[in-house]
């Protein structure tokens, strides 16, 4: 598809053929065909100016660094948040920064799509068991908010770096499968997926906090808070530290 847009230098309009901009899109997977602005004006200073097409509007400068500002619940910042397994980069998603972890399903639509769902939102999800908690979404958010609040106050660091830590250092490496038919059954040590890890590692905390929290005088969110932490550390207070060891010493002894 061929369009012609207008190049006005200084009050002379040249017709300069052009072709539409092809970009993929990252939820639905797929190629959207977007026009390209029909009026490109530069001006005397040597400036770029576009004028976009209705339905098209261009950003205003402000927005498009406000963008790039984007923090969780407004508060807690991106940029400086690392994955420090090399393994797990691709699926520890922190290089969309949203404000709220609640993006109403849409990383649920298509198998293996959430690797592409923010780790905090995850993180959320994985709160939502147990029957009596299903879908109970807000309260989900509210317990992580309130835990990152107690992160930050007693580490004094990002506490989305504090998640992403934990959950790197609580994904099992090695784990045992069954081998065989029903006569004879063995279990063999296998390798671990990095997206299962992350899966393990997730389910994991959750379930050490949600332990933790019953029948103590202790919130889930301080719960929540604390097991992260001690994730973070490797030390071995944490549930999930706990687990994942035992889920590599079983797998060592069955090579």
């Amino acid at each position: 598809m061929e369009r012609i847009i207008q190049l006005e230098r200084v009050g002379t309009l040249v017709d300069i053929p052009t072709t539409s901009s092809i970009f993929s899109d990252n939820i639905t997977g797929e190629n959207l065909l977007l026009p390209l602005p029909p009026k490109t004006a530069i001006m005397s200073d040597g400036e770029i100016e576009v004028e976009s097409p209705a339905g098209y509007p261009v950003l205003p400068k402000e927005v498009t660094e406000e963008i790039g500002s984007v923090k969780l619940f407004n508060k807690w910042s991106y940029e400086e948040v690392e994955v420090r397994d090399i393994s797990l980069t691709d699926y520890i998603q922190i290089r969309s920064p949203v404000y709220i972890s609640h993006s109403a399903g849409r990383y649920a639509v298509k198998r293996f799509r959430k690797a592409q769902c923010p780790i905090i939102e995850r993180l959320t999800n994985s709160l939502m068991m147990n029957g009596r908690n299903n879908g109970k979404k807000l309260m989900a958010v509210r317990i992580v908010a309130h835990s990152f609040e107690i992160i930050h106050i007693m580490t004094d660091q990002n506490p989305i770096q504090v998640a992403v830590d934990a959950i790197v250092n609580c994904g099992p490496r090695e784990d045992s499968t069954r081998i065989g038919s029903a006569g004879t059954v063995r279990r063999q040590a296998v390798d671990v997926s990095p997206l299962r890890r992350v899966n393990q590692a997730i389910a994991l905390l959750t379930i050490g906090a949600r332990e933790a929290s019953f029948r103590n005088v202790k919130s889930i969110a301080e719960c929540l808070a604390e097991e992260l932490i001690n994730a973070a550390k490797g030390s071995s207070n944490s549930y999930a530290i706990k687990k994942k060891d035992e889920l590599e010493r079983v797998a060592k002894s069955n090579r």
